[in-house]
């Protein structure tokens, strides 16, 4: 199955409700990918331009982007980026496929 990293934020309102209700947030996030037949890697709190990181697996980007926009229609994020992470094996195999590719440039 796919692997998806994703990068969020939460709101400040968010942030107040979790500092007078602390909650281990890694509980629903796995809820949610569990529900569209994924599996949960990794969930991680940082400093920086956002405030956590999830590492997900799921059947395809179709389930990554219902499970993305139910999180995302929340209302509990500020931004909500997912990346598809791609194995070295089919990176090189994008990169044999690549080569066979008669690419112009433009004006040329």
């Amino acid at each position: 199955m796919p692997l998806y990293l994703s990068r969020f934020s939460y709101t400040p309102e968010t942030w107040g409700r979790l500092v007078t209700s602390p909650e281990d947030r890694r509980i629903a996030a796995q809820a949610y990918i569990e529900s569209v037949g994924g599996r949960l890697h990794g969930f991680w709190y940082a400093f920086g331009t956002h405030d956590g990181y999830n590492l997900w697996e799921a059947p395809d980007n179709v389930s990554m982007a219902a499970v993305a926009l139910a999180i995302s229609g929340g209302g509990a994020l500020s931004s909500f980026e997912t990346t598809v992470l791609m194995s070295v094996e089919e990176t090189m195999e994008a990169l044999r496929k690549a080569g066979e590719i008669k690419y112009r440039p433009p004006g040329s």
